[in-house]
């Protein structure tokens, strides 16, 4: 795909490289109905596709791959974004699941506790993070029902290939709720512009397809309920991972991007490099309910199971009395990135919320911390308790 952008000498992107000009030219592409031609229509530039001109005759595999092939160039070469009707062709599934998602916010207000979210105000909107478990454990035929879904698989594995793994997350903005700030989304999406521009310009390509992102509404969205807002084809600008908080970036996506209306039992699907966020909801009485898919690869696991809180139990004294006798604080943080657990997901986004950032501590962070603070390991060991506790689903 297209992707204008200034590499810096050490071959890394720099947020003061961003360049609107060249931004604008990709994210102004036009698309042509004749590219994909498997899809019903084009709305506002979003490829729309019927779910049921997608789905193939089982074990005809040819027929498979063309599809697969339209979607990946829908989400690459194309605006980065489609919308399925009729993905789910049964709605009292839906509603189903809708009925155990009501009762998980219900039950999670009447527990209270603080509640974070990404890219918008805490609280602004009802969250229940890791849904996906949740639904099995409280209705295991409606998650059978659900994730048996054959569009949900068909774009899972055009995208990702087989071995993908499901997460959900289900998002309420109720009327009066505000729009999400423009983003692009998980891994370095994530990440403050610091340390996005750590990583090295090509792994800013393969963020991408580490994820792919979807949404299933579960209520009817007209535009006033504050569907998605997307701007097609920013997902082709190399340094978005840095541009999307920049001011000027922001006034562009609030001046182009679009709104897809969507009825319930649909879903959309988008590179998650695509600058989005969820907008504003301006009607007097729609609840906006969407069931928000994040699926990953399955290659983004170390080959080994490593239990990282033993191995840091056994080195942190050891850091200690490095540390006393004087040794390089550079040295010691080397020993301790090879220790302690780097990356601060997965996680239980229920207990170890990320309030005041969008990442909670990873387990190397609280440890680097309470090394450079002389924290002695029996309190450490307290640490990487409550941690554990916070990562733990039951």
């Amino acid at each position: 795909m297209p992707a204008p952008h200034t590499v810096a000498p050490a071959g890394r992107l720099r947020a003061a490289d961003c360049d609107l000009d060249d931004f604008a030219a990709l994210a102004g592409q036009v698309t042509d109905p004749a590219d994909f031609p498997l899809a019903t229509d084009v709305v506002d530039r979003v490829l729309v596709y019927d779910a049921d001109r997608l789905r193939t005759t089982p074990g005809d595999a040819e027929a498979a791959d063309v599809v697969a092939a339209e979607i990946v160039r829908a989400l690459t070469d194309g605006p980065g974004v489609i919308a399925i009707r009729g993905a789910f062709s049964d709605i009292e599934v839906v509603d189903r699941a809708t009925t155990a998602f009501d009762a998980m916010i219900a039950d999670e207000r009447a527990a209270g506790g603080a509640k974070g979210d990404h890219f918008a105000k805490a609280g602004a909107n009802d969250r229940v993070w890791n849904a996906l478990e949740k639904l099995a454990l409280r209705d295991p035929s409606t998650f059978v029902d659900y994730y048996a879904n054959d569009v949900i698989a068909l774009v899972s594995r055009a995208w990702l290939g087989p071995g993908y793994q499901v997460t959900s997350q289900v998002n309420v903005v109720r009327p009066g709720g505000h729009a999400q700030d423009p983003h692009r989304d998980y891994h370095l999406g994530f990440l403050e512009d610091d340390v996005v521009e750590q990583y090295p310009a090509h792994v800013h390509l393969l963020s991408p397809v580490l994820t792919l992102q979807g949404a299933v509404a579960h209520s009817d969205m007209p535009v006033e309920s504050g569907p998605t807002m997307y701007l097609p084809y920013s997902h082709q600008y190399a340094p978005g991972y840095l541009a999307w908080r920049r001011p000027e970036f922001r006034s562009y996506f609030a001046e182009h991007h679009v709104q897809l209306p969507l009825a319930k039992g649909d879903a959309a699907f988008f590179n998650p490099a695509l600058f989005h966020g969820a907008g504003t909801n301006v009607s007097p009485d729609i609840q906006r309910v969407a069931n928000l898919l994040q699926v990953s690869s399955a290659f983004g696991r170390a080959m080994e199971t490593v239990d990282r809180d033993r191995v840091l139990r056994a080195v942190y004294p050891v850091l200690l009395e490095r540390q006393g006798a004087g040794e390089p604080p550079e040295a010691l943080a080397r020993a301790l990135a090879a220790a302690a657990e780097g990356y601060p997901f997965p996680t239980n986004l229920d207990l170890d919320q990320p309030v005041g950032g969008m990442t909670p501590a990873s387990q190397a962070e609280l440890a680097a911390d309470a090394l450079a603070a002389g924290v002695p390991a029996d309190e450490l060991g307290a640490v990487l308790d409550a941690y554990a506790v916070r990562r733990a689903t039951s």
